[in-house]
């Protein structure tokens, strides 16, 4: 197998691109994605000129929650194919010169994990304490108030042990107890087979809520109108809870470095998911301070549901420089979980082209979701043919994170998008047909050639990478802000509205860059941009 030579700071600024297998490429004509199609088509993302992948679980599931719900982690589900298969997608990812994160989901098993199946058999086994176990209160109710993210009690009664056992999510998948020394070393077992097979590093799905409260506390009240609606829908009762005691706990940190201690070991990095509405710039900052936790995570600032504003740009980025001063983010508009935002911020291609030019020149990584460099919008899914048990329990106030999961489109010559040859486990959407792969490649005006291009002018410069940022404004819906580093200093302007606008050029000498791209020309004293416009200039 082909080992990737790498620096150990490869993920500081990289371009990583998200596959979600189910709807990626299907190979063996049965409706659902899996390892071979990804094989298939990883040239396509080397083309875009993404630096790294990282794939949604594939392992050995009942599928309950889609491979969120892992039943043997160092398992490949029979659907998506076999170990063999995985090693063809390192060996071919690395020949193409790209990295592999595979997304692993440590705080929480499906109920059918045999380490659950003997946990739950009695209070005296072996494994008896490895998940979150609890007494009932006198009456027979919940130990305490904690919700689940998926709706209801955050827990679960179970007969046979006459005790309640915490789930964050469904109620098939229970938490596993990190207080436990015996659970944290069975799961650094866990990314020790996968490093060994050649993974670059990991996507950590929740990765604040591996731990709660040992004395079960109580979560308080959140005011109605202190509610953030950017980890759970609205409609959920979820967001009327300040979530101390469910997440969040500072014994996370001690799993970390141990976490990280392994990984060093092979020069691979981490991007933590951090599901939290108030404190998520604050965790991301605890999590990645400093050499010993993780390289990078995501809060979900970038991914709530009303538009980006450079205002909202501006004030994220200042709680950034008190809440993480040596901290990295990964910034991302769409993923597996969320409306996709060209539908989510009603934008038309100005708008997304506008987006990713912010995305690619602020200070981060950047993760960018299949499809989104072809567009794709939100597909509306009829609720015969939801499969998501989040929309199912919502519906229709909230209709689920299916319409963010419909297949990829290669084709427009066949309905089903050239994704499979059988009829997909979620309907591709018409709309989407005209938007293929195949219809974009052969026309240069493109939203997938603008997207190649400004990933390479971003490669075209380092100062993206891992210089400072600075001056950061948004006047008038303007962002604006000075990169420094790697003996470049740029300035960016870019037009996050639908009206033109005009701000002062800074004093000095500018040359203009980006005409590839269709940034702005020279200007002196003032820049008009239009609707949608930007400009990047590099100090003479």
């Amino acid at each position: 197998m082909k080992r990737l030579e790498k620096s150990k700071d490869w993920w500081r600024g990289a371009v990583i691109y998200q596959i979600y297998p189910r709807s990626f490429q299907d190979s063996n004509g049965d409706g659902i994605g899996d390892l071979a199609g990804i094989v298939q088509r990883l040239p396509h993302i080397a083309s875009l000129g993404a630096e790294a992948i990282w794939i949604s679980p594939f392992f050995t599931s009942p599928m309950k929650d889609f491979g969120y719900d892992v039943s043997d982690y160092c398992g490949v589900d029979p659907i998506f194919g076999t170990q063999t298969d995985f090693d063809a997608v390192i060996d071919t990812a690395h020949k193409l010169g790209l990295k592999v994160m595979i997304d692993l989901v440590l705080s929480h098993t499906s109920d059918q994990h045999p380490w659950f199946v003997e946990s739950r058999a009695s209070r005296d086994n072996p494994k008896a304490d490895w998940y979150v176990w609890a007494e009932p209160k006198p009456d027979g109710t919940p130990p305490n108030n904690w919700l689940s993210i998926f709706g209801g009690p955050g827990w679960q009664w179970d007969p046979r042990r006459e005790q309640y056992y915490q789930h964050n999510f469904l109620t098939s998948q229970p938490d596993l107890n990190f207080h436990n020394p015996d659970v944290q070393d069975a799961l650094l077992d866990v990314a020790h087979f996968w490093l060994e097979r050649g993974v670059d590093g990991f996507r950590l799905d929740t990765i604040n809520f591996y731990f709660c409260d040992k004395a079960l506390r109580d979560n308080p009240g959140l005011p109605k109108d202190q509610r953030n609606a950017s980890t759970a829908p609205a409609v959920n009762p979820y967001n009327h809870q300040l979530h101390l005691y469910d997440k969040n706990q500072p014994e996370n940190l001690g799993f970390l470095r141990r976490l990280r201690a392994v990984m060093d070991r092979y020069d691979a990095a981490a991007v933590g998911e951090v599901g939290d509405s108030q404190l998520g710039l604050e965790i991301l900052g605890e999590y990645t301070s400093g050499n010993d936790l993780m390289q990078m995570c995501y809060a979900f600032e970038f991914l709530s549901p009303e538009r980006l504003t450079a205002k909202l740009v501006v004030e994220t980025f200042a709680r950034l420089a008190t809440a993480a001063p040596d901290g990295w983010a990964c910034w991302a508009f769409s993923n597996h979980d969320v409306m996709r935002h060209k539908s989510r911020w009603h934008l038309d291609d100005r708008g997304l082209k506008a987006y990713l030019v912010a995305l690619l020149t602020l200070r981060g990584s950047v993760c960018i979701y299949q499809g989104e460099e072809l567009g794709l919008t939100e597909a509306e899914i009829a609720y015969e043919d939801v499969q998501d048990p989040y929309g199912i329990q919502f519906w229709p106030e909230f209709k689920g994170r299916d319409g963010c999961r419909t297949p990829m489109v290669w084709q427009s010559d066949n309905g089903n998008g050239g994704f499979s040859t059988a009829k997909p486990w979620l309907p591709v959407p018409a709309e989407h047909l005209g938007r293929a792969l195949s219809a974009q490649e052969a026309d240069p005006s493109a939203l997938l050639h603008f997207y190649r291009a400004a990933i390479a002018f971003r490669a075209d410069h380092p100062v993206f990478r891992s210089g400072s940022i600075a001056d950061l404004t948004d006047g008038d819906g303007l962002l604006t802000f000075t990169r420094d580093g790697a003996g470049e200093r740029i300035w960016v302007a870019v037009n996050l509205t639908d009206h033109p606008v005009e701000t002062p050029v800074p004093p000095g000498t500018w040359t203009a860059l980006g005409a590839k791209i269709g940034a702005a020309g020279p200007a002196t004293g003032k820049l008009a941009l239009d609707p949608w416009q930007f400009a990047l200039y590099r100090a003479s």
